[in-house]
């Protein structure tokens, strides 16, 4: 357990367009909307996102599919995967969400205060550290991904399927982190 009481400041993100209007929104925007995982208020994501329906209930079924699957990797380690894919894509806003989640789930704010204040070289425990560099390698150059680093998850107990699920969540964030920066950027909940 972290001894650390570290704390990732929450962030907003601002879309470039106008957002659907919920008021005013086509029945397959509206039935888009109600994908999502939570109960609170549609974002204005959410709604940036409903502008094609078709392709956001699409984008909302992998993406649960892939972070919120019973069974396979534990849910902090793919909270992980997706806090390192984004911090090598330099999408504060995901990983503020992502490391805000990761210690939630791991009580390991001692992990994610190391990656904000020295980056994705560490040092961090051998675990943690083969989950790092593979979930970076992989969101850096893909093609780089070699077998010492699927062995080196192997030998801290990652099963193929586990392994799998690792890739899905840094893969999904390196498409996500792009399409956020495409639409929109991140400004701090206060406006500064």
């Amino acid at each position: 357990m972290s001894a650390s009481r570290f704390k990732v400041k929450a962030l907003a993100w601002a879309p470039y367009i106008e957002p659907v209007d919920v008021a005013t929104a086509t029945e397959d925007q509206l039935a888009a909307m109600q994908v999502t995982p939570s109960n609170t208020k549609v974002s204005p994501y959410v709604r940036t996102l409903a502008h094609d329906p078709e392709s956001y209930v699409a984008r909302t079924k992998l993406f649960n599919a892939i972070m919120y699957a019973k069974g396979g990797l534990d849910r902090a380690e793919r909270e992980l995967g997706a806090l390192v894919a984004s911090a090598v894509n330099r999408c504060v806003y995901c990983a503020s969400v992502h490391a805000r989640r990761y210690v939630e789930l791991s009580d390991r704010s001692d992990v994610v205060e190391e990656i904000y204040m020295r980056g994705l070289n560490g040092p961090f425990e051998p675990k943690i550290q083969a989950i790092v560099d593979f979930c970076r390698t992989l969101s850096e150059t893909p093609s780089h991904v070699g077998q010492d680093q699927v062995q080196t998850l192997r030998d801290h107990g990652l099963s193929k399927a586990e392994i799998v699920d690792l890739i899905h969540s840094a893969a999904i964030f390196g498409w996500a982190n792009r399409l956020m920066h495409t639409l929109g950027h991140s400004t701090p909940v206060d406006g500064r």
